[in-house]
């Protein structure tokens, strides 16, 4: 069969108790890997690029192909639709050939479709009760901020409001101004972290509190409206959206809950196990960027610090300041963490120095220093960029193409950021395939051994499992067979694996 969005085709048949099987063609996942850029996959829009052909499309179909027309027009656009997704099909086989990609779609791509749209249906229990109290804690906390923020000034103002908190700050409080803009002075996050380090004055750091608990009482409502009858929470994964292959979920965001804070990891303690099962496990790669990164440069330093099985990060740091390892501080160790992770997001200098806190000269002493160690490490962003500017594309271990035409552009700071695109694109892709590989790998397995137990998120590079009473030792054989060796790379793959009533309580 050739569709347009199997996924969604696939929710909706189930929910009608049928199953979709055979599909040869998704054109909507073909665009995706042929333009991984691109901002529209509907239909229509695919439609008039490559068939050159305008469709008369049902105004509330979201682009998807509709299951009944009322009337003769309505059913004339539905054929037209129709012919378009074969016809499409056949233009993409060509296409597909043509980047490389027909394996991913047939391999990966679509197998994961089919899963994701379970693991939709499936949605993961929510504790409705916690979760309201989560709102009603983070709502009293923007409220105390506010009344904190009106007595550190001494007046009322409308913190929400730019264009009043620019008066508070650079008018009545004379504080230092921050970079220009059309509307004045930018009051972003980074700006009020400048601000608070610049200044005795309380109010930057109370709009942060103020700003970051409004952002998880936002997040946790969003959380409450999206329980169904079911009492489930039911994500839909965007397999289309990242160009670097990996997925997103919206109605809930669930990459929104942030997991470093005790907060974030509070909300997370809303995710409950479901009636009929018995835990949640939860699975994830540690550090399975850098480990990418050193399968990808070959640096034989960085894989030795993997392989020796001490702490990264620690390791690293020793080499780069020339010390023992019981010598590194947690300030050397945090300075390389920060290094680390920022090489494989194509972090500059400027970027690591404010990170950091540091001045850009000694930043870029400090990378410097690192790839005097990691040459390797070097050798390989700088064939990636020069690599991508001769083709075009960057790749990742399986082929994944990402476009970045911006590399030859004349406009500078165009060409930067597709230039730290470039860098990003093969380690966090294939970062990305291999999440993907380990997902089919589990679920493949689970089915094998005829468990009942099922997958029910993927957020990040972690998975989320509901286990059925009496198979958890099982499940966790499987996970920590499957996830390790969903490819080969020279610095191995390591997986944690946690179990506990709650998502919060299974973390590891």
């Amino acid at each position: 069969k050739v569709v347009h969005g199997a996924k969604g085709l696939m929710r909706v048949f189930d929910e009608h108790g049928w199953q979709l099987a055979g599909v040869a063609m998704d054109t909507a996942l073909s665009a995706y890997l042929v333009q991984p850029g691109r901002r529209s996959f509907a239909l229509d829009a695919l439609s008039v690029e490559f068939l050159g052909r305008e469709l008369d499309r049902p105004e509330d179909d979201g682009g998807q192909l509709a299951f009944g027309a009322d009337d003769e027009a309505e059913a004339q656009a539905l054929m037209r639709q129709a012919r378009a997704v074969l016809d499409l099909g056949a233009a993409f086989e060509g296409r597909l050939a043509d980047v490389g990609a027909a394996e991913l779609l047939h391999d990966l791509e679509l197998p994961v479709s089919a899963l994701l749209a379970r693991m939709e249906r499936a949605g993961i229990a929510a504790d409705r009760p916690h979760l309201e109290r989560m709102e009603q804690r983070f709502a009293a906390a923007v409220q105390q901020a506010v009344g904190e923020a009106h007595a550190s000034v001494g007046h009322e103002f409308n913190l929400g409001s730019p264009k009043q908190l620019q008066e508070v700050l650079f008018g009545e409080l004379g504080l230092p101004k921050t970079k220009k803009t059309k509307t004045g002075f930018t009051t972003d996050a980074d700006a009020l972290l400048w601000l608070a380090g610049q200044t005795e004055h309380e109010l930057p750091v109370i709009m942060l509190r103020h700003r970051e608990q409004a952002k998880l009482r936002t997040t946790v409502e969003g959380l409450i409206k999206t329980i169904a009858s079911d009492g489930r929470i039911h994500t839909t994964f965007q397999q289309t959206v990242a160009a670097t292959g990996r997925l997103s979920s919206t109605d809930p965001n669930l990459q929104n809950i942030p997991v470093r804070t005790d907060e974030g990891r509070a909300i997370r303690g809303g995710f409950v196990v479901g009636e009929g099962y018995e835990t949640l496990l939860t699975a994830d790669y540690s550090q399975i960027e850098l480990r990418v990164m050193a399968h990808l440069s070959e640096d034989a330093g960085l894989i030795e610090a993997f392989t020796s099985g001490e702490d990264l990060h620690t390791t690293v740091a020793s080499q780069v300041f020339a010390v023992g390892k019981d010598d590194v501080d947690a300030e050397m160790r945090r300075k390389i963490k920060a290094m680390s992770y920022g090489l494989a997001y194509g972090l500059s200098a400027f970027g690591l120095s404010q990170q950091l806190s540091i001045s850009p000269d000694e930043a870029r002493k400090l990378m410097d220093t690192y790839f005097e160690r990691f040459g390797g490490v070097r050798d390989y962003l700088q064939r990636v960029v020069d690599e991508a500017r001769a083709t075009g594309y960057t790749e990742t271990m399986l082929g994944r193409r990402r476009y970045l035409p911006d590399l030859t552009s004349s406009n500078r700071q165009r060409r930067e950021m597709a230039e730290r695109m470039a860098l990003n694109a093969p380690i966090q892709g294939t970062a990305a395939d291999i999440v993907k590989i380990a997902m089919l790998r589990v679920d493949e397995a689970l089915t094998q051994k005829r468990l009942r137990s099922r997958m029910l998120l993927q957020v990040h590079d972690e998975i989320v499992l509901e286990v059925a009473p009496g198979e958890r030792e099982a499940v966790e054989a499987l996970v920590r067979e499957q996830m390790p060796n969903a490819v080969s790379l020279r610095a191995p793959l390591d997986v944690s694996v946690g179990w506990g009533d709650t998502w919060e309580s299974a973390a590891h």
